[in-house]
């Protein structure tokens, strides 16, 4: 017996992340070890200015000299490519810690494609709240908050309900991450989930609005973004979700999976 259980637990991961996830972290970290440790300051420069998220870019009268970084292409990736440069190995190390914490049950629930493609649409949502509320502004926006916004939102569709993930302490069932998703309005009348969008939406407001920094830097919070990223998240989380509560059967709860 002692041997079995000395077995399991040698098989079981210490850290049970989904592939893509991690992967998504190597990326962010990959791409910010460049630019601190490879790049020089003017081709990190010229990085946040093709890839980084600039409302002015989208002015024809504020970009009429720019060139080529106010061209077609950059208006179009640059919704989704602010979302894999950081301003500081803080800022990295924190949207990382969410990453980690909100990903993985959404990413366990998607699977790795819809992951990637929920990422990239919050990303443009976060970019386009921005824009709407901050037009002709110069500084760049970067880092991937609006997405990690969007998983957070995702995942209290789910990890609320009964045999969710928030059961699973000290084990690992898959299933928990398939169980049906709690309607919008469901999700909306929960003390729990309105707790928690409280406090978030609270946090939100004291670091953007109130123009406080969590590293202590003069860094500006794109909050408009995280709150673009949330909703759209919200929103469109059925749009992705693979799980669908069939119609009970003999007393019982079933699920189908597409």
């Amino acid at each position: 017996m002692d041997q079995q259980l000395s077995g399991a637990l040698r098989r079981e991961p210490i850290f049970n992340v989904p592939t893509v996830v991690v992967a998504t972290l190597a990326v962010l970290i990959i791409i910010h070890l460049m630019r601190e440790w490879v790049l020089t300051p003017q081709q990190d420069t010229q990085v946040l200015l093709w890839f980084s998220f600039i409302p002015a870019r989208y002015d024809a009268a504020a970009t009429a000299g720019a060139g080529a970084i106010a061209g077609l292409g950059p208006k179009i990736w640059t919704f989704f490519s602010y979302a894999l440069l950081h301003g500081s190995w803080m800022h990295l190390g924190l949207n990382g810690i969410w990453l980690l914490a909100f990903g993985t049950p959404v990413a366990r629930r998607f699977g790795a494609l819809r992951y990637l493609l929920f990422f990239a649409l919050t990303a443009g949502a976060g970019a386009a709240a921005h824009l709407a509320t901050q037009t002709n502004a110069y500084v760049p926006v970067i880092g991937a908050s609006a997405s990690i916004s969007g998983f957070m939102a995702a995942a209290i569709r789910f990890v609320f309900q009964r045999s969710g993930p928030l059961g699973l302490i000290g084990r690992n069932d898959p299933q928990a991450y398939l169980v049906p998703a709690l309607p919008l309005l469901a999700v909306l009348r929960d003390p729990r989930v309105l707790a928690f969008l409280a406090v978030w939406f609270g946090l939100n407001i004291l670091f953007g609005v109130g123009s406080l920094s969590l590293d202590g830097s003069d860094q500006q919070i794109a909050w408009q973004a995280h709150i673009g990223g949330f909703l759209a998240g919200l929103l469109a989380f059925p749009l992705f979700d693979p799980v669908r509560a069939a119609p009970p059967r003999d007393g019982g709860d079933q699920v189908t999976l597409h």
